[in-house]
């Protein structure tokens, strides 16, 4: 059995063994606080998601996040990762390091929800002018840290311990050629001089509101992308034998790419999905055109037989385009790993969780295959992923919109279940427990 398949099995153990619990109410005056802060943490929810920023370009986030992070007494640094922002809390007693990580970035998509605070940003990605939206709850896991960081400064004599606050740029992909946020705020010494024993983040996802679900080993699937150049030999529309066709050569290779995961690839060993997104090829409706051009995404959840998978993606496009005369340029460049909660962890995690919202709102479940590049922080420090429901109330999941989709939506008062479950989590390492 691999390592693989052995930390599924690990991860199935642990979660059944977890001793259940009763929810207990935080003390008197962590319970004020956070009463305090979820009026504040609506609304920097709004206001950041009407203000979207694309990835690296958070500078409005980040000075908001700082501004406030200042006002709380915590050393705070900036320009981390470029737009990324660091707060340090202390507490009054001595205690281990941990840190709380929420990212900031929005995507090129225009919202079509009639919310009031919609989203009317315009920016330009990838040369082309775009829409900007919030369209994967980034601008909730700001709010919900910034809560968490009200609460627990307003607490900071009772903390057994030592909370580094971590505001992550670019997490929704690399530049071309450049790292994303996590990778490259790790690259920049995030933790300073501090070393945590353990990291924690949270993410909206469409499921029941009031829920949060909490999955012990590989979480989310890794992600690279995948750019494809197909050059073949351009010619009069009427006259295709005159030339080499790269639009027919490209969707031919788009054809031969899905035949990997459901032909190739063991489907319970090692799942995997190949998506082309983008297609640009062509000026105009008579001529054949030289080049196409293609980018897409590789998602994979067992990291042993990513290499075997490269390499067969490499050889179905070099051959598909060689059948037909057409050469063809092929790059991967990794975007993310995959996302692994370690079950012991994880299983510490749940039971706060549960201590604070009952053993029904704490719920299990399968992996995804969307990527997380927090999954570069677990590779430095043992962390802890999670998602939180935010559904309205009588939206199953199959009826909401997905992350990343227009009309994706944030059911608000859902976001309080995530502000606890990360104050249950935080508050079990540093030593009080309310």
């Amino acid at each position: 059995m691999g390592n693989f398949m052995r930390t599924l099995v690990l991860a199935a153990s642990v979660l059944l063994l977890a001793t259940p619990a009763l929810a207990q109410p935080f003390s008197t005056p962590t319970e004020a606080a956070i009463q305090s802060a979820l009026p504040r943490m609506i609304t920097w929810r709004r206001d950041f998601h009407q203000n979207p920023e694309l990835s690296y370009e958070e500078v409005r986030t980040s000075r908001i996040v700082a501004q406030h992070l200042r006002s709380l007494r915590m050393e705070v640094r900036t320009g981390i990762a470029q737009t990324g922002v660091v707060g340090v809390l202390r507490g009054g007693r001595p205690g281990p390091v941990i840190a709380l990580r929420a990212d900031m970035d929005a995507l090129p998509v225009t919202e079509e929800g009639d919310l009031p605070f919609r989203s009317r940003a315009r920016g330009t990605y990838n040369g082309q002018d775009v829409g900007i939206m919030h369209a994967c709850g980034h601008d909730s896991h700001v709010a919900i840290l910034m809560a968490a960081a009200s609460v627990l400064a307003a607490r900071r004599e009772e903390i057994a311990g030592t909370i580094i606050f971590v505001f992550q740029p670019s997490e929704e992909g690399a530049p071309p050629g450049g790292m994303g946020g996590a990778r490259r705020m790790l690259a920049e010494n995030v933790f300073g001089d501090l070393r945590p024993e353990a990291i924690y983040g949270l993410h909206a996802w469409p499921a029941a509101s009031g829920t949060v679900m909490m999955i012990p080993g590989p979480m989310m699937a890794g992600s690279d992308r995948i750019d494809i150049t197909v050059t073949g030999s351009q010619t009069h529309g009427a006259q295709p034998h005159a030339g080499i066709d790269p639009i027919v050569v490209s969707s031919q290779i788009i054809n031969a790419l899905q035949t990997i995961p459901s032909r190739q690839m063991d489907a319970v060993r090692s799942p995997v999905i190949v998506t082309i997104g983008m297609i640009q090829g062509g000026v105009r409706y008579n001529i054949i055109p030289q080049t196409v051009e293609m980018q897409g995404t590789i998602r994979y959840l067992n990291p042993q037989t990513r290499e075997d998978l490269y390499n067969r993606i490499r050889r179905t496009i070099a051959e598909t385009a060689a059948a037909s005369g057409a050469t063809v340029e092929v790059s991967i460049s990794e975007n993310a790993i995959p996302t692994v909660n370690p079950p012991e962890l994880l299983a510490r995690a749940r039971a706060a969780a549960i201590g604070a919202l009952g053993e029904e709102a704490v719920q299990g479940g399968y992996p995804v295959m969307p990527a997380e590049d927090f999954a570069y922080f677990q590779q430095a420090v043992p962390g802890v992923f999670f998602f939180y429901g935010v559904n309205a109330p009588g939206v199953a999941p199959a009826e909401a919109a997905p992350n990343h989709n227009p009309r994706f939506f944030v059911h608000e008062p859902a976001m309080e279940t995530g502000l606890r479950a990360m104050l249950a989590i935080a508050l079990d390492r540093v030593g009080t427990a309310n």
